[in-house]
Parts: structure tokens; C-alpha cells; sequence
């Protein structure tokens, strides 16, 4: 990880990086998917799959290996939505404001969202469903946070609405049951629908801090 982007990390999340990285228990990245109904394409959350009382803390991006998500198409965005969870209150006046195409620490929508972000243009993905992209950025929540546990062994990174195939690499700081910390780099999204679970092998590299 570069010097700046440490130094940004660091500052945003206090205590979230420790110096021990232990073998970390990163399983693979997987997805669900449905249609809304609405004619607004097919809906995709991904998931990180983690051991049983694990967290994920954040995802970024570094000069090595830039945070890249996009789709072959564009990403459909609510006018009432954001590039965070969207507001639970508005979902019965704005019915696909549910599917909106956001990022996310295990969250679904804003309620109790401690979810926080620092270097990241979200311009193209908000204002035309473009690519979420950079080298200097991170989206975290604390571990002080419930929302960085796993739930039923995976836990939400993001949610994605699309009528074209989505694809990208990012970084995943998380820790362990015994809070020992662990980071994967240039983690790939496979092509929802060609691929349930991704497994590690040729797709994970896990870098050590000294």
C-alpha cells in the first residue's frame, strides 16, 4: 500500500489497522440475484465470505492495485438514492428506490448506517451509472461498528442494478475472530451469473505488513 493512501487509512479508521496480519479467513466473493420487476434490470448484491465472527472493515483502493468496478452497460441509479445505502423510509413512496446501485458495509439501507468514505469521485457512478474507480480511496466502517461482523458467514460490500455483465477489482481490509487483521489485494468480481462463488486460488494475493 502507497504512503498516502496508509496515511489516509490510517487517519480515517484509528485503530482499524493493527500491526499483526495473521492467515486470514477470506473465503471468496460471492453474489445473489433477482429481478425487481420493474424493468430496470437485474439486481446484484455482493458479498464477502468470511468465517464465522470475522469482519470486514474496508474496501479501497491503492496506487498497485486501483479500486475498479464497472458493467458492460451502466448502473441504475434512483434519483432519491445515493452512492451509500438508501433511506428505508422513502422505499414505500419510491418502490425501486430499493434496487438502487450502491456500495455498503453490511448494510441494506441507512438505518443505524455508520458506514463512512474518503477519497473516492463518486460522480460518474452517481451521476450516470458509470465505473467506481481510484487509486487513493477507501469506503470503511470501525470495528466499533455492528455492521462489519458477518451475518450467516458472508457480509454485504455492495449492491449493484444493471442490465450488463459487472467486473472489477478491489481491496478488502478485514480482521479475524481474535482480531488479528487481514488484507487481500486485487480482489476480482466474476461476471454475475457465470459464476456463483469465487473461490481464492489465481484471484487473491494477501500482502503482509511488517
Amino acid at each position: 500500500m502507497n504512503k498516502q493512501t496508509t496515511l489516509v487509512l490510517s487517519m480515517a479508521m484509528g485503530t482499524l489497522l493493527i500491526p499483526t496480519i495473521a492467515s486470514a479467513d477470506l473465503q471468496g466473493i460471492s453474489h445473489e440475484s433477482f429481478d425487481s420487476g420493474l424493468g430496470i434490470g437485474t439486481t446484484y448484491r455482493i458479498y464477502a465470505d468470511v468465517d464465522a465472527g470475522d469482519q470486514v472493515d474496508a474496501i479501497f483502493g491503492d496506487a498497485v492495485n486501483p479500486l475498479s468496478i464497472q458493467t458492460s452497460t451502466s448502473f441504475y441509479q434512483n434519483q432519491f438514492g445515493d452512492y451509500g445505502a438508501p433511506t428505508e423510509s422513502l422505499f414505500g413512496f419510491f418502490p425501486s428506490l430499493e434496487y438502487d446501485s450502491f456500495v455498503t458495509i453490511g448494510k441494506l439501507n441507512d438505518t443505524g448506517d455508520a458506514m463512512l468514505d474518503i477519497g473516492i469521485d463518486w460522480s460518474t457512478f452517481e451521476d450516470n451509472g458509470g465505473d467506481i474507480w481510484s487509486e487513493n480511496g477507501t469506503w470503511f466502517a470501525t470495528p466499533d461498528d455492528a455492521q462489519v461482523y458477518e451475518e450467516d458467514g458472508r457480509v454485504l460490500l455492495a449492491q449493484f442494478t444493471t442490465d450488463g455483465t459487472i467486473s472489477g477489482e478491489l481491496n478488502i481490509l478485514g480482521k479475524n475472530e481474535d482480531l488479528t487483521s487481514w488484507q487481500y489485494s486485487a480482489v476480482a468480481l466474476p461476471a454475475p451469473g457465470a459464476i456463483v462463488l469465487l473461490g481464492l486460488a489465481g484471484y487473491l494475493r494477501v500482502r503482509r505488513r511488517h
